[in-house]
């Protein structure tokens, strides 16, 4: 698409995007209302920054604001519940050989479980092995009613961190401050790390998970950007 508009201005509260006056509005044609200032100049960038054509893989964070208007909002509940799915967490799956890997496991992953337990009051059980098992009851209550409480436009950046960290406790810890980006994808990726270390770098594999972390960055940028404070019920 050829650009349209040669101004692009942000209003007061509500907070939306004008180009050349006229309000943007999301695929669904909803009103792109945003939920703080900070938001609507960052998306505002995204279109002043446009050239003779319009890039849309250029504007990551009005692509999220209409994720979270158009798919997220209306299905609230459903959203939180796929979040959800990654209580079967990463971290709480251990290897029992090499017992060097177990020990680096335990090392760079157990002080996210005791955050856990002193943020949330509630503490993960960890295996050994790779078959499936339940967190006790009081977890599952626990951090349910913690995602319950993102409102769509921060629950929109959970949706998109939690399948590229595979752990809800890398999740939180990312929407919480408790971890950047950078340092949350790292103890993601420890397995991997852990075999590049011995037998070589696959570069194939490397440049995935390169890709993966600039995802993970745009997420942490837009919760931060929508939600400067999060409050947890």
């Amino acid at each position: 698409m050829r650009r349209f508009y040669t101004d692009v201005a942000v209003t007061a509260a509500p907070f939306r995007v004008l180009l050349d006056g006229q309000p943007v509005r999301t695929p669904a044609h909803a009103e792109l209302i945003l939920p703080t200032a900070a938001l609507a100049e960052a998306i505002a960038q995204e279109w002043r920054t446009q050239g003779e054509t319009i890039d849309p893989a250029a504007m990551p964070h009005l692509k999220l604001a209409n994720t979270a208007i158009d798919r997220v909002a209306p299905v609230r509940a459903a959203v939180a519940g796929q979040v959800m799915t990654y209580l079967n967490d990463l971290l709480c799956y251990r290897a029992e050989r090499p017992s060097a890997l177990a020990v680096l496991q335990a090392t760079e992953w157990d002080p996210l479980l005791d955050w856990v337990q002193e943020r949330y009051g509630v503490r993960l059980k960890v295996r050994p092995g790779i078959v499936h098992f339940d967190q006790p009851e009081p977890v599952v209550t626990a951090l349910t009613r913690a995602v319950a409480a993102f409102e769509p436009f921060p629950l929109t950046a959970l949706a998109a961190a939690a399948p590229i960290l595979g752990s809800l406790v890398l999740t939180f810890a990312l929407a919480e401050g408790r971890l950047d980006a950078a340092a949350a994808f790292a103890l993601s990726q420890l397995d991997e790390r852990y075999q590049a270390e011995r037998w070589g770098r696959d570069e194939e594999a490397a440049a995935r998970a390169a890709g993966l972390l600039e995802e993970l960055k745009t997420a942490e940028r837009f919760l931060k950007l929508s939600s400067p404070v999060i409050a947890i019920a």
